[in-house]
């Protein structure tokens, strides 16, 4: 098992050390030649999305990564990875509300439900939240009434930052999926 993670901004260290830490094989993906390497998975993490976004055109990755998504690898994204995911690889059938929950002064964490795994540690970060979903979307975690965790097909995402809890049960669940 390999997992390639974005590496172009935000929180991608903290998803490496996770993944180490359930033993698994990881490297970044900073530019296209890095996408020739052969993985399993593909995890898109928290940060800025419009700046990631960017990078993603300027380093020429969008389309590359475009093609691997639609072609079915496995995809974990985490806040301004799932808004990426929703808004512009069109991955995944949600409607996200960006900075859902304020500025940054509105992060915060809470211990909450996530279907199949139980009572987990969530930590918001100018977080997003699902706003709607699509009938072939399966609603994983609600947090005061807003969905906050979902999944489509090969697609898994959350609004908030798995990574920056010591729990992995998350990143395994993603893991499980992919050699389900």
């Amino acid at each position: 098992m390999r997992i390639g993670v974005l590496a172009l901004q935000g929180g991608f260290v903290e998803h490496i050390i996770t993944l180490q830490k359930l033993e698994i094989e990881t490297f970044e993906i900073r530019k296209k030649q890095d996408l020739k390497q052969k993985f399993d998975g593909l995890i898109i993490p928290g940060g800025e999305s419009t700046v990631i976004g960017k990078l993603l055109d300027e380093l020429e990755l969008f389309e590359h990564l475009q093609d691997l998504i639609n072609k079915g690898v496995p995809t974990f994204g985490t806040c301004a990875g799932l808004i990426l995911l929703a808004n512009r690889f069109k991955a995944i059938n949600i409607k996200v509300k960006r900075n859902a929950y304020g500025r940054q002064l509105g992060s915060f964490a809470v211990n909450a439900e996530f279907k199949d795994i139980g009572q987990i540690p969530m930590v918001f970060i100018r977080a997003p939240y699902i706003e709607k979903v699509g009938n072939e979307v399966e609603t994983l975690s609600v947090v005061d009434e807003h969905i906050v965790a979902a999944r489509q097909n090969h697609i898994l995402v959350t609004a908030f930052h798995p990574e920056l809890t010591s729990d992995t049960r998350v990143h395994r669940f993603f893991i499980e999926g992919i050699t389900a």
